[in-house]
C-alpha cells in the first residue's frame, strides 16, 4: 500500500508583506511533512493568503477562493480579506477556516484539524533560510507588522493593527540565514519600514555580542554590513530618512528609496492625512541628490482622490515634471470598503479619474525616458534574475523585481541567477535597459 503524504495547494495574493506571511507558513508546513502542490486535483486542502486592499484585490481574492472551492473543496482561507470574517463567510459558508492576516498559528491548526500531519521524521526537512516564494538568490525581509498611520484612503491599520516591530536581533539572524543560503539581494518590507522600532522606543538589543538599536537607520546600516544587497521599500518621510541617504552614498545599502508620497496638493494631502508640503519635499530631494548622485527615488501617487480638481490635479503634474523621479507607480482613487476617505464630498467620476490616471503615466513615462537614456553609455552592476531565448536578464541597483525596469544581456556568458557583474548599458526606452557585459 503507497503511503499518502498529506499536500497543501498554497496560493498566495497581494503584497511582499503577505508573501513573506505565505513562506512562514509555508516553512512550517514543510517542517512538519507536508508537500506542497501546484494544483487543486494534487492537493488535500487549499490555504488561500488573501488581499483587500482595494476592491480589484478583494474582487482578485474572492474569485480565487471561488475557483478553490469548485476545483477542490476543501478551502482555508487567511490574510487581509479573512479579516472581514463575517464577509467572507457570508459569501462562502463552506469554507474550513477563516483567519485574518499574519495568524500562522491560527492557519496551522486549521490544517491540523482537517488534515493532520504525517509524523515521518523523513519529510520534515527543510533548506536553509527556509521556504521562499521567490528565486533563490532575492529574498523579502519583512521587519515590522501593522501601522500607526491613518490616511483616510487605506484600511490596513484594520487589517493588521498598529506598528510591531521585530526585535532587531531576529531580523538579523534572519538576514544573515537567507545569505548563507545564497540570497544576494535583500528586500525590506513592512507597512512603514522607516517606523521599525518606534513602538518599541528604540529598544537596545544584543547581535553578535554587540549592542544594536531597534532603530531604522542602525538596522540599514547593520544590514549593509551582511555583504548582501539591502533595497529598502515603504519608506514613509519622516525627517529621519535623510540620515539613511549617506548610508546609499557609501555604498552600504543600495542607492534607492522607494518612498510612498501619495500627492502634492496641500489639501488633498491634507484630506489623506499624508504629510502635506510638497516644496519641502522637493527640497528633500535635491538634498538626497547632493549627497547621493546615483540615487533611484521610486514613488506611488494617487489620483482622483474625492474633492480632487483639475487645478490640484494639474500641481501633481507639475510636481513630476519638478522632481523627476525615476519610478512612480499611480492608482486611480479606489473606495475600498472601510476607507474614511469615503465619505469624503465631491467624489471624481470614474471616467475623469481613468483620464487623469492616463494623463499622469503620459508624464511619468517621457520623465523616465529620459532618465534612462542619461544611463546609456555608464557602466553598472547588474544581478542576474535568469535568462531567455536571446539572453540573459537582470536589473540594475536601481530596479526592484516585479515593480520596476529589467536590463536585456546579451547571451554568450557563463552566467546564472544571481551572478553579479559590470555592464555597459548600451540602449534605453521608456522602462528596460540593454547592456554588455565588460570584461574584466
Amino acid at each position: 500500500m503507497s503511503h499518502h503524504i498529506p499536500s497543501i495547494g498554497f496560493i498566495s495574493l497581494g503584497c511582499p508583506k503577505a508573501l513573506v506571511d505565505s513562506e512562514q507558513i509555508i516553512t512550517r508546513l514543510r517542517a512538519e511533512g507536508y508537500a506542497i502542490q501546484p494544483d487543486y486535483k494534487s492537493s488535500d486542502v487549499v490555504v488561500i493568503n488573501t488581499c483587500a486592499f482595494i476592491d480589484d484585490a478583494v474582487e482578485e481574492s474572492m474569485q480565487a477562493i471561488a475557483e478553490a472551492l469548485n476545483e477542490n473543496g476543501k478551502v482555508i482561507v487567511t490574510g487581509c480579506l479573512g479579516a472581514k470574517q463575517g464577509v467572507v463567510e457570508k459569501s462562502f459558508p463552506d469554507l474550513l477556516a477563516v483567519t485574518g492576516p499574519h495568524a500562522a498559528d491560527e492557519v496551522m491548526s486549521a490544517i491540523h484539524q482537517h488534515l493532520p500531519p504525517d509524523t515521518d521524521p523523513k519529510l520534515s526537512l527543510i533548506p536553509p533560510g527556509g521556504i521562499k516564494l521567490t528565486p533563490r538568490h532575492y529574498a523579502y525581509l519583512k521587519i515590522s507588522e501593522g501601522c500607526n498611520h491613518r490616511c483616510t484612503f487605506c484600511i490596513i491599520p484594520s487589517l493588521r493593527g498598529d506598528l510591531v516591530s521585530r526585535p532587531v536581533a531576529d531580523v538579523m539572524d534572519e538576514a544573515e540565514g537567507l545569505i548563507s543560503a545564497g540570497v544576494r539581494e535583500l528586500l525590506v518590507v513592512s507597512q512603514d519600514t522607516s517606523a521599525y522600532g518606534l513602538d518599541t522606543r528604540y529598544r537596545d538589543e544584543f547581535w553578535r555580542g554587540k549592542p544594536l538599536k531597534t532603530r531604522f537607520l542602525e538596522l540599514s546600516r547593520a544590514l549593509g554590513e551582511l555583504g548582501a544587497w539591502v533595497r529598502l521599500h515603504y519608506v514613509y518621510p519622516y525627517p529621519h530618512v535623510d540620515d539613511a541617504i549617506p548610508l546609499m552614498a557609501q555604498g552600504v545599502i543600495l542607492p534607492y528609496l522607494d518612498v510612498p508620497l501619495q500627492h502634492a496638493n496641500y489639501d488633498i494631502l491634507k484630506a489623506m492625512k499624508r504629510p502635506a508640503n510638497a516644496e519641502n519635499v522637493l527640497r528633500r530631494i535635491e538634498k538626497w541628490r547632493d549627497i547621493c548622485p546615483d540615487i533611484t527615488l521610486r514613488s506611488t501617487f494617487i489620483v482622483g482622490f474625492p474633492g480632487e480638481t483639475e487645478q490640484q490635479f494639474e500641481e501633481l503634474l507639475e510636481f513630476l515634471e519638478v522632481a523627476q523621479l525615476d519610478r512612480v507607480g499611480a492608482f486611480a482613487y479606489s473606495p475600498v470598503d472601510g476607507a474614511t476617505a469615503n465619505a469624503l464630498a465631491n467624489p471624481v467620476a470614474e471616467e475623469i479619474k481613468q483620464d487623469r490616471l492616463q494623463r499622469f503615466m503620459q508624464v511619468q513615462e517621457k520623465i523616465s525616458e529620459q532618465k534612462l537614456a542619461n544611463r546609456v553609455g555608464r557602466v553598472e552592476e547588474i544581478i542576474i534574475d535568469g535568462e531567455d531565448e536571446e539572453g540573459f536578464i537582470g536589473r540594475s541597483k536601481g530596479d526592484a523585481p516585479e515593480i520596476d525596469g529589467m536590463v536585456f544581456i546579451e547571451g554568450g556568458h557563463d552566467l546564472k541567477a544571481g551572478d553579479i557583474v559590470r555592464a555597459k548599458i548600451t540602449a534605453s526606452n521608456a522602462h528596460d535597459l540593454w547592456a554588455e557585459i565588460q570584461k574584466p
